[in-house]
């Protein structure tokens, strides 16, 4: 996956999300499940993205990233 593909994931998962929330202004109760899985799986790509652009600045190869657990991601200190 390239930064390029990584982005597009990004923007579908936000769209998603903002779906999700705009229905619950509705007085529809969000699926509370799903917007946890998108928070996840975004922080997983913004992780992912900001390995790949690491990497590359420090001459490594970009490609040697990978996806990191959801444990692992949302574990982090902001």
């Amino acid at each position: 996956m390239n930064d390029h593909d990584i982005l597009g994931r990004i923007q579908a998962l936000v769209a998603e999300e903002h779906e999700l929330r705009e229905a619950s202004g509705t007085g529809k109760a969000p699926d509370e499940a799903r917007l946890k899985h998108l928070e996840e799986s975004l922080d997983q790509c913004w992780d992912l993205l900001r390995q790949r652009r690491a990497k590359l600045e420090s001459g490594e190869n970009p490609d040697e990233a990978f996806t990191r657990s959801v444990r692992e991601v949302e574990g982090y200190k902001q």
